[in-house]
């Protein structure tokens, strides 16, 4: 956020910091003198704190999201929780809240309160950019997956690519825009509710060259990209890459990718689930989201394995170890009914 209008509105949220974050980060609550929370767009968790209160270490209002490296002020949690994008926006609403006139009159289509708006424009909004993407197969999205060596991409209608995504990195600078990878986030009933945006080097060689190449847009929580249908066996993990890492050689297992540890462990349970398998990251994060995942399935009487990888994550695996390995890793930490149902036969 730039100039003095940012800078004076950014103080005077900051003099009512709890009182931002409880309309505007209610998933959260008050510890101390921070405001914990899942991350920056409302999801549960503890992974975001705000500073409640100027101290020697750091000034009131400023945030730090600890999974994702991201940081900023309270203008930045009112623009990313209902998803805006003009600073004109993000202004009209923070002068909403702080009760102060607004310096010039508004066109009529901001006449609307923007949080009663915006919930369901963000939705409106990853509808269309569904709707305007296409097939991954000969795209840079397809190369950016078999780079990481995902070469088994049948059942994967929940992945688009469009050419020229919109980025937007700051207030500061021009929007750009890149090839995307395109996720439809969906409910259990296949009703789509969001999407996610990972931004690509134009040849599929990596990421984009941007601070932040991944994004969600619309409703996310309790919801995942879903790859196959899931009934009473569901393998749920946080990132695509990390799922579709594991199709690679349980081709048949239904996954959900919930996008991150808050969501994870979050997640709705299908109605006839009986068995979930976590696939955790090595890292806090994840071993969080496993723990707590744990505990929700012993209160519903659902069976839950955890699935370890070797290296940092099953991407890793694949990428390092090879298919074989992940064989020889999962195998033991399947149950033995499943063994034989999903796991692919060694190829001769």
């Amino acid at each position: 956020m730039a100039g003095n209008d940012a800078g004076d509105l950014a103080r005077r949220l900051a003099e009512n910091a709890e009182a931002v974050c409880r309309r505007y980060l209610s998933a959260g609550r008050r510890h101390g003198n921070y405001w914990p929370v899942g991350d920056v767009r409302n999801a549960p968790g503890r992974s975001l704190f705000v500073r409640l209160h100027d101290t020697a270490n750091g000034r009131a209002g400023k945030w730090t999201d600890a999974q994702s490296g991201e940081h900023g002020d309270l203008l930045d949690v009112i623009r990313e929780s209902l998803d805006l994008v003009d600073f004109r926006d993000v202004a009209d609403e923070a002068r909403a809240f702080l009760s102060l006139p607004r310096p010039d009159p508004a066109p009529s289509s901001r006449d609307r309160p923007t949080q009663e708006r915006s919930p369901a424009s963000s939705s409106e909004a990853a509808r269309r950019l569904w709707a305007m993407s296409g097939p991954i197969m000969g795209t840079s999205v397809e190369a950016y997956l078999h780079r990481r060596d995902m070469t088994l991409l049948h059942g994967t209608g929940a992945l688009r690519f469009h050419p020229y995504c919109y980025y937007r990195p700051d207030e500061d600078r021009p929007t750009e825009t890149w090839p995307a990878m395109i996720a439809a986030v969906t409910d259990l009933d296949g009703t789509l509710t969001g999407v996610h945006r990972t931004w690509l080097a134009a040849d599929g060689r990596g990421k984009a060259p941007v601070d932040h190449p991944r994004r969600a847009l619309g409703g996310l929580l309790g919801h995942a990209v879903h790859f196959g249908v899931a009934s009473d066996v569901l393998a749920a993990g946080e990132g695509i890459e990390t799922v579709l890492s594991l199709r690679q050689v349980l081709p048949d297992l239904p996954l959900g990718a919930c996008l991150s540890s808050a969501n994870l462990a979050g997640m709705t349970f299908p109605p006839m689930l009986r068995r979930l398998y976590v696939l955790r990251d090595d890292d806090p994060a994840g071993g969080h989201a496993a723990a707590t995942l744990m505990t929700r399935t012993q209160e519903t009487g659902i069976e839950c394995l955890v699935l370890s990888p070797r290296l940092a994550d099953f991407n890793d695996d694949l990428r390092y170890l090879g298919r074989g390995a992940m064989r020889a890793i999962l195998h033991p930490q399947l149950a033995p009914q499943d063994v034989a149902r999903f796991l692919q036969p060694v190829a001769h």
